[in-house]
């Protein structure tokens, strides 16, 4: 019996890199669901108990500032707004009521 790659468990998007637009992966499934990775295998890799608490540590700390400088950065890096639109066509969006017939 052959195995072949799993291609489940994630989602490939597009994300930001030292400025740039570069390919990225959300797992969907896992302890890291909804996290976006640069590899595919981190979404199954085991967890790295050391970084999560220092990243829990700093979070509590330093996480309103943190949050100031991403939506900042969110809102006015041009490479941001970019992936903003590229990222859009991959959501579903379900179907909208303006194609069937309203009632009056």
């Amino acid at each position: 019996m052959f195995i072949e790659e799993v291609t489940e468990g994630y989602v490939q998007i597009w994300g930001r890199s030292k400025g740039k637009t570069v390919r990225k992966y959300r797992c969907t499934s896992g302890v890291r669901k909804g996290r976006i990775v640069a590899k595919p295998t981190t979404c199954s890799a085991p967890i790295n108990t050391t970084s999560r608490r220092t990243l829990k540590l700093t979070k509590a700390k330093q996480g309103g500032k943190m949050k100031a400088k991403s939506r900042i950065t969110k809102r006015t890096n041009p490479a941001s707004r970019r992936l903003k639109r590229l990222n859009t066509g991959r959501r579903r969006t379900s179907k909208t009521s303006s194609s069937r017939r309203k009632k009056i």
